[in-house]
């Protein structure tokens, strides 16, 4: 069962999909952080000094009463509470990274193109018989099926 395992694991599909895993995980931190400290700030100053983080709505307040500072405030307190800010930041994330996908896809797509057109086209190895119709050898001067001699 072990030697399955490990015959299973050393697979080239599986090693890739594993480096892909630990690669999207680290991108998906490297999103995160532009979207949380890059992007979000100045659109929070252009709004009025929003804090994105910190946008939320509460739908029923903690043991300790309102108004709360902040989400974590609010959170520590028990507050029940629509996290719009943090909502919008998800979303901001995943268009980044649906963005970046799509960007290197296409990319792909494209090497791939360009691969296939470099490569000539085979010769053919096969031609009909001009009697039978059937499909036989490109070096043939016989037919098989129907025994008539082909012209070169």
């Amino acid at each position: 069962m072990l030697k399955d395992f490990k015959a299973f694991i050393m697979r080239g599909n599986v090693v890739d999909m594993a480096v892909g895993v630990v690669i999207g995980a680290s991108f998906g931190g490297i999103v995160k952080s532009l979207v949380d400290d890059v992007l979000m700030p100045p659109i929070g100053l252009l709004l009025g000094r929003v804090d994105f983080s910190n946008l939320y709505l509460i739908l029923r307040e903690g043991t300790a009463p309102g108004p709360y500072a902040a989400l974590a405030e609010a959170k520590k307190a028990g507050a029940v509470t629509l996290n719009l800010g943090l909502f919008a930041n998800t979303v901001i994330n995943f268009i980044i990274v649906a963005l970046a996908i799509f960007l290197v896809v296409r990319a792909v797509n494209r090497l791939q193109a360009m691969q296939k057109s470099k490569e000539p086209e085979a010769a053919p190895s096969t031609r009909e018989c001009p009697f039978c119709a059937s499909t036989i050898s490109i070096k043939a001067v016989r037919c098989p099926q129907c025994t008539s001699a082909l012209a070169e």
